[in-house]
């Protein structure tokens, strides 16, 4: 995957730093151009890592295209920089699609969403 975008806005993380929290409003997603993330399920008190992000991935994509809360947190496990995609930018781009397209990624997204609440961690 190519860069988003050259002169979109970027931001810098260091270890440790979370990026998105579990539960929260989502109005951007993010394309990780440099580093490792990690993903965070919360389990009572405590937080279980269910997965890594990595380079060239898009992370808080689920939560942007779909408006609910955020799934999962995301922290940095090592120095990360991101494209920050704003959600103006994928309404602009979807208003040109046909909107059988649209529907697919929410059709897509909801059941993604519906089997990540059937797995137990």
């Amino acid at each position: 995957m190519s860069n988003p975008s050259s002169s979109a806005e970027s931001i810098k993380l260091n270890v440790g730093d979370y990026l998105l929290y579990e539960g929260e409003e989502s109005t951007e997603m993010y394309y990780l151009q440099q580093g490792t993330l990690a993903v965070f399920k919360r389990k009572g008190e405590k937080e279980q890592q269910i997965g890594t992000i990595i380079s060239g991935e898009l992370v808080g994509e689920m939560s942007f295209l779909d408006k609910h809360p955020r799934s999962a947190s995301v922290k940095a496990m090592t120095e990360c920089t991101l494209v920050v995609v704003p959600h103006e930018k994928l309404e602009a781009t979807l208003n040109g699609l046909p909107k059988w397209f649209t529907a697919l990624l929410l059709t897509l997204l909801d059941r993604l969403r519906k089997a990540n609440a059937r797995i137990k961690i």
